[in-house]
């Protein structure tokens, strides 16, 4: 195998992995860290929406762990289990950051509005991907012919734009969750401390992604340019 596909893919898989792992390393520990208000996570994202002014969206629980998302189809918060009735730091980080994405929502944030008109043509990307691309370096390395492979890339470099455009659209529900804890007193200062590490924690884990998926990218573009 080519080592250079091995670092290319290798290095951001460990550096992945290293992340995902200090991610729930911080989860673990603020989640000892108990709020002084005794509020739930549900409590947490509910007050949030309503001072917000949001009074159309649903804090409902969802099974799993890190299964946290805002659905703006169905205009729901869903937390995990563990977040919709733990009171600590950790879940007032993560219910908050859940309830920025129905923020930007509400206020019609151009890089989330971008990200969901993005996802159908990403979804069907993603689908015909591995079969395009593989199909494309199989043409390419026995017969030279390069425009499978130019069409598995376009479908690749979709799922990259993607990754990227998701990075503001993350940090910046992070921003609006602790600008909200700060601002209404939610947290203590050490309360808030522990939010914000474990948000930018998981910041984290989409930055890798996106670096990863751009050098493959970039790997996969290099080969094509070789004979063409």
């Amino acid at each position: 195998m080519d080592p250079i596909y091995l670092i290319v893919v290798g290095v951001p898989m460990l550096l992945s992995m290293f992340v995902s792992s200090q991610l729930k390393n911080k989860f673990r520990h603020y989640s000892k860290v108990h709020l002084a208000n005794g509020m739930s996570g549900k409590e947490i994202a509910e007050k949030m929406l309503a001072d917000n002014g949001i009074h159309d969206v649903k804090v409902i629980s969802t099974p799993g762990q890190l299964t946290d998302h805002y659905n703006p189809i169905n205009k729901t918060v869903n937390l995990s289990e563990v977040v919709y009735h733990e009171r600590n730091a950790a879940a007032a980080a993560v219910a908050a950051h859940e309830c920025g994405h129905a923020v930007q929502h509400a206020k019609g944030y151009s890089w989330l509005q971008m990200r969901s008109k993005m996802v159908p043509v990403v979804s069907i990307s993603s689908n015909l991907l591995q079969w395009v691309l593989m199909g494309g370096l199989i043409l390419y390395a026995t017969s030279q012919i390069s425009i499978v492979l130019w069409i598995g890339i376009a479908l690749f470099a979709v799922t990259t734009l993607f990754a990227f455009v998701t990075l503001p659209v993350e940090y910046d529900a992070s921003n609006r969750a602790l600008a909200w804890l700060k601002e209404r007193n939610m947290v203590m200062p050490n309360e808030y401390d522990g939010a914000k590490d474990a948000l930018k924690w998981a910041a984290r884990t989409y930055l890798v992604a996106a670096i990863g998926s751009l050098a493959q990218l970039l790997y996969f573009v290099m080969i094509a340019m070789r004979r063409d």
